[in-house]
């Protein structure tokens, strides 16, 4: 059993996430460059799963499991371990598949740390353009080095808002009803395809908030963590924390308006 006196910071954590996120990056970069992904279905036809999301997951695992062979790993496409220490990894090894499989260059790898349970570093990294954003608990969080903070937008009318939509039509059709009622009320909408990115976007100011139905842990436990520490008010309707049922990271200005705005819809239903 690791003694916990032994256990890593979250600084080291966090450097061991980034030179595994890079190399997944690059691998990925590579990937499209050498012809179309092998590509399956998952949950649903329109939800994904490419060779490339695979090799990426291998890949990280094994520099993880190198330097910290004793660890717990939660990942997207099927590693669950659980091991002796009180780390564990919470792995997306290509947060925006569909985008990545149609050649669209807004992908990224995901990789969180936790320690006990509670998200202590991470790291997502854009290879298209170059950007990794990073967090640390208590300390903040960075694009490329350079600290972030979120927006302060007057109100929320004058707010720029991301979301994502379901993978089931039925749902689907649910969330576009109720997307026709926050348009009237926000600045506009935009819609990405990778929540992980998404989040770093609000942490960067490139969005004054955003909201999700359906995501899972991998994706959004490394871009929660970096969006909180930039200022964001982070969590679903009911609290802090952001559950399967809702992901919502916005500032801090318009939190409570937004907040009732996404109840009113019923974005959390």
């Amino acid at each position: 059993m690791t003694d916990r006196a032994t256990e890593p910071s979250p600084t080291a954590l966090l450097d061991l996430a980034l030179s595994a996120a890079r190399q997944a990056g690059d691998l990925l970069r590579a990937g499209l460059d050498s012809g179309p992904a092998v590509v399956e279905s998952k949950t649903t036809r329109t939800d994904l799963v490419s060779d490339l999301d695979r090799a990426s997951e291998k890949l990280i695992l094994e520099v993880l499991a190198a330097a910290r062979p004793d660890d717990s790993v939660l990942a997207e496409e099927g590693s669950d371990r659980t091991g002796s220490s009180r780390v564990r990894w919470v792995i997306d090894p290509l947060d925006g598949t569909v985008n990545y499989v149609y050649g669209l260059p807004v992908f990224a790898v995901s990789i969180a740390a936790e320690i006990d349970g509670v998200v202590v570093a991470g790291v997502v990294h854009d290879p298209s353009r170059g950007e990794t954003f990073t967090g640390l608990l208590g300390s903040g969080s960075w694009l490329n080095g350079r600290p972030l903070v979120v927006n302060s937008p007057p109100e929320l009318s004058m707010s720029l808002v991301g979301t994502g939509f379901a993978y089931d039509a039925l749902v689907r059709r649910v969330q576009g009803a109720a997307m026709s009622e926050i348009l009237g009320r926000v600045r506009d909408i935009r819609r990405a395809g990778s929540a992980a990115l998404d989040l770093c976007a609000v942490a960067a100011g490139r969005l004054d908030a955003y909201f999700e139905r359906g995501t899972r842990h991998w994706d959004r436990a490394a871009g929660a963590l970096i969006a909180r520490e930039a200022g964001a008010v982070v969590g679903d309707l009911h609290g802090p924390e952001p559950t399967d049922q809702l992901v919502m990271a916005v500032a801090p200005s318009v939190a409570a308006a937004f907040r009732e705005l996404l109840a009113d819809v019923g974005a959390q239903n």
